[in-house]
């Protein structure tokens, strides 16, 4: 194994990372400005108002997008483990 399939393998677990945490992390973040927006325009300063629809948001995008993050993964296991003979 050299130091390219490292950095390889590196690149692939970053990338999978990022594509399985990006639809979460960017509705968390649209639905926080949102309500920040919200806040802000009728002064309305209670704490759960930011916290509960950011997270009912999240899980209901990890519900309908669930079977994609799980192939993603999956996919990126099962390369691993196949290729695993090249690299030893």
């Amino acid at each position: 194994m050299t130091e390219g399939d490292v950095l390889n393998i590196a690149q692939q677990a970053m990338t999978t990372i990022l594509m399985v945490s990006a639809p979460l992390l960017g509705i968390g973040l649209m639905v926080g400005l949102a309500v920040s927006i919200f806040q802000a325009t009728t002064q309305i300063q209670e704490a759960t108002l930011a916290f509960v629809p950011k997270i009912v948001a999240v899980l209901i995008t990890f519900l309908i997008l669930g079977p994609w993050m799980l192939r993603v993964v999956m996919d990126f296991s099962i390369n691993l483990f196949t290729s695993i003979n090249n690299y030893l």
